[in-house]
């Protein structure tokens, strides 16, 4: 998939819009749709998206975590089939942008679109006033094709970004990936920490998660993805209460038969399952003996299961 900018000259193609956080199995079902249309007619598709998102700028006060970083969101969407991407930074004057306003400067004008993909559910322009039925009226208007998506259902419930993160926060991994479509997975930065880790004989990687939705305090068994492999390994998120550290929680990776330098490296965390909660030992010791059992439950189920690494 290739990236391309607002001035990047780019016509006659299958367009796909939406926020895409979490580029969940709903937004799969919409990008490739468009893919699909896309090898029907012989033209590019072209995802339109927008960074930063929506929500940060319209109510800036309200920290809402993301599913997914540009970054993250950028591979995902590169997953599913789509040419191209066009990642609009989304101003303040572009949120007062009347619906038909942008469609016709920036769709038709701009972009010059031949048919269009959005989820039935869209809603776009100043204060949400677009929607699937003035669209329909905006392709006939401008000679597009449009089609519409109905949105996905799980359990009866509508699939959404906001649901996911619920979930995620939660700790209900399960239905977050069912509805993810693929496990729960956050993309971060390995920082240097305070090397607590190492001092207990297990050095751990401190990430700094790209601004994603993250599970609740706990130890999990997760794979780590870096650079097209991926490892077996155990994460940590807390507060560290048995070295009493009065801190924001931190994210610490231990990576099985690991030992290379990763610092400043990203790396997806990919959860399959929480091992225990979080607690305060009485002792360093009683810490340290909890860690090794923590590894060895985790080795020997890996060993009866499926391979780590693919």
């Amino acid at each position: 998939m290739k990236k391309i900018y607002a001035a990047y000259k780019i016509r006659k193609t299958v367009s796909v819009i939406g926020v895409f956080d979490g580029v969940h199995r709903g937004h799969q079902k919409i990008l490739k749709k468009a893919a699909a249309v896309s090898c029907r007619t012989g033209m590019k598709s072209l995802a339109i998206t927008f960074h930063p998102h929506p929500r940060e700028v319209l109510n800036p006060v309200l920290k809402i975590p993301l599913l997914t970083s540009t970054t993250h969101k950028h591979s995902l969407i590169g997953k599913t089939g789509i040419d191209l991407l066009l990642d609009l930074r989304f101003t303040k004057s572009l949120a007062m942008m009347r619906a038909e306003d942008f469609v016709r400067k920036i769709l038709v004008d701009r972009l010059g679109i031949r048919a269009l993909v959005v989820g039935k559910n869209f809603l776009f322009g100043y204060k949400g006033e677009g929607d699937f039925k003035l669209l329909k009226a905006m392709a006939k208007k401008y000679g597009f094709r449009l089609f519409g998506v109905e949105p996905l259902r799980v359990k009866g419930v509508q699939i959404s970004s906001t649901t996911i993160r619920r979930a995620i926060e939660k700790g209900d991994l399960k239905t977050a990936s069912l509805m993810l479509g693929r496990p729960v997975s956050v993309l971060g930065t390995v920082v240097k920490g305070r090397r607590v880790g190492r001092r207990l004989g297990f050095p751990t990687a401190n990430i700094n998660p790209h601004h994603e939705a993250i599970p609740p305090s706990g130890v999990y068994a997760v794979n780590a993805r870096m650079r097209g492999k991926k490892y077996t390994a155990i994460l940590n998120i807390g507060t560290r209460p048995t070295f009493n550290i009065k801190r924001e929680p931190t994210i610490e990776l231990y990576i099985f038969k690991f030992n290379k330098n990763i610092y400043n490296k990203d790396v997806e965390i990919i959860f399959k399952r929480k091992l225990r909660d979080e607690k305060k030992f009485s002792s360093v010791e009683a810490l340290k003996t909890q860690i090794k059992k923590d590894i060895s439950r985790l080795a020997d189920h890996t060993i009866l299961s499926a391979p780590a690494s693919t």
